[in-house]
């Protein structure tokens, strides 16, 4: 298969380096990085780099005079048209008409698998997300961390990571004790009988718990009136868990979301994982005992404070959980460890990047992605979400209401760190101001277009080496080729800065670079051999609409 272009300039450029270090005496310990961007301004070329304002210095060379020697020694490219040097040492690039022919030509014959990148060379990667608490169902903020963490997992895995998916579940500790005496007492409650269990003052109060209760009331009967709170509370806890659990699966399966590992909190406990994890970091001088307590030396990582890891009555605390499970991540083989977490936790990152070091790993071995909350609005006007009387809005209400494309790619159309507003009425209009139906509907009028080429008898199938794209040079054909041409670059950053929004980006971007020739242009109809560089244009078109819709687990369909 073909190289993409950004990959051939790199190695031009890599080469040239090379050179010239060699010649200098200068010896490089590893191949140098060559970065190269799309210029903001068309008519600053193609592609452009700073790769000479990098290097000069290494070279002892003024960057503007490396700039030029470099370009001397690209010049016989086939692939380049002009190379200019501007400002103190910026190379643009404008790319040739061979290199427009290789690019379709590479597309058409990779299909699905141009843009894919090596980013990840084989390492292992868990993306560990939603993780929500089976306490009740999921709601909307779950939602937009279970879209980010989804399509950052597929993402990875096209950039040439191994991914492996999971889910957390909070299966121990308080909050599963309120979640029985919460479903216990509205189950006496609707037996007839709340005299006999009093609901707690901080339990659960949504209408599901209601639910829960009477569901096994229908299976159970009032066999529980009779017998020991205390000892039919286990009951209530596992069977209320279990129900929660099922229907948080079962939402996002109808999300597409679907993951390799659903792990318990509570297996943390049933070994010597906790015990192990505390001897490791004491052997590595970071935990102490005092106090009857035992100590994590968080001080020894700019804390303000250490932080206790075991109370004195030998509970462990929240963040000895933590601890433990990442130590049982990096045990079964992980290079990189992913946590998709509310903002809310934002504080919390130094102090689990400091016990990551602890535990003998480097703080970049572990990435943390914030969600920040999503503002629904209706008619213009914000969706209360209030969860103080229990009631909010779920993720199950939202894929109702709009559909499931349009909810991931709302979710996703932001960076995950900033504020969301999600406009259901938007998301569920079919006209261009709905950015994902805007997308669809560029895939859709591309298969439009072959239809009716089909109908025509036209030829779809000729080889993309035998047509004239030199024929393509209106401004709107130049736009959507090099649109085209920046997947592979968008899908690496998206991939390095493990940011799902950009292929988002990309998509609408894409789409609407599709929508403009099209709308200035006819593809058919016209002379020959246009039509048939038209149609390659198309069909390369619908190949990388159709990856970036499907890394976002968006589908791309034929009609609207």
């Amino acid at each position: 298969m073909k190289k993409d272009v950004s990959e051939i300039l790199r190695n031009l450029l890599t080469e040239a380096l090379l050179e010239i270090a060699e010649e200098r005496g200068k010896t490089l310990e590893e191949e140098p990085i060559v970065e190269i961007e799309r210029p903001r301004r068309e008519d600053h070329g193609d592609w452009a780099t700073n790769v000479a304002l990098q290097w000069a210095k290494f070279l002892g060379e003024k960057p503007r005079i490396l700039a030029e020697d470099i370009v001397r020694r690209l010049e016989h490219s086939e692939y380049l048209k002009e190379i200019k040097v501007a400002g103190p040492g910026f190379i643009n690039f404008v790319l040739s008409d061979k290199w427009i022919s290789d690019l379709l030509s590479n597309v058409i014959e990779k299909q699905e698998d141009f843009g894919r990148v090596d980013v990840g060379k084989g390492r292992k990667v868990q993306v560990e997300f939603v993780s929500a608490n089976p306490t009740g169902p999921l709601h909307v903020g779950h939602g937009r961390g279970a879209a980010v963490g989804d399509i950052c997992a597929n993402i990875l895995s096209y950039a040439g990571w191994e991914v492996e998916r999971e889910y957390y579940i909070n299966d121990a500790g308080l909050q599963m004790e309120l979640l029985g005496k919460s479903v216990q007492a509205r189950y006496f409650e609707i037996c007839g009988k709340p005299e006999l269990v009093t609901f707690p003052e901080d339990g659960y109060k949504g209408a599901y718990i209601y639910e829960i209760a009477d569901k096994i009331r229908e299976a159970e009967g009032e066999r529980f009136l009779d017998a020991d709170p205390e000892k039919s509370l286990p009951f209530f806890k596992d069977y209320a868990m279990s129900d929660i659990l099922e229907g948080i699966k079962e939402d996002l399966s109808r999300f597409g979301v679907v993951f390799d590992v659903w792990f318990s909190e509570k297996s943390l406990y049933e070994g010597e994982a906790v015990e192990r994890t505390i001897a490791t970091l004491k052997e590595n001088g970071y935990a102490y005992d005092a106090d009857g307590a035992i100590w994590f030396r968080s001080t020894a990582f700019s804390d303000d404070k250490d932080r206790v890891l075991v109370r004195s009555n030998g509970v462990p605390t929240y963040f000895m959980s933590d601890v433990v499970y990442h130590k049982n991540k990096y045990d079964r083989g992980f290079d990189l460890v992913i946590d998709v977490w509310g903002a809310d936790h934002h504080g919390y990152i130094p102090r689990m990047k400091a016990a990551v070091q602890a535990l003998g790993r480097k703080p970049e071995d572990l990435e943390v992605l914030l969600i920040q909350f999503v503002n629904l609005l209706r008619g213009g006007e914000q969706v209360a979400m209030s969860t103080r009387s229990g009631e909010f809005v779920t993720l199950r209400e939202v894929i109702e209401e709009v559909g499931v494309d349009a909810t991931r790619y709302f979710f996703a159309m932001r960076r995950s760190d900033s504020h969301l507003d999600f406009d259901l009425d938007l998301a569920k209009s079919t006209s261009t101001e709905n950015p994902v139906y805007y997308v669809q509907y560029a895939h859709a009028r591309i298969n439009s277009i072959f239809r009716e080429a089909e109908s025509r008898g036209a030829p779809l199938s000729r080889d993309p080496s035998e047509v004239d794209v030199t024929l393509l040079k209106e401004p709107e054909e130049t736009a959507l080729i090099r649109q085209i041409a920046s997947f592979p670059d968008e899908v690496k950053k998206a991939a390095e800065e493990f940011a799902p929004h950009r292929i988002t980006f990309f998509a609408y971007e894409l789409a609407g670079a599709f929508h403009s020739f099209y709308n200035a242009h006819r593809v058919l109809g016209v002379n020959e051999d246009l039509e048939a560089a038209r149609l390659c244009l198309t069909k390369a078109t619908k190949v990388v609409l159709a990856k970036a819709l499907d890394l976002l687990g968006i589908t791309a369909p034929e009609r609207m």
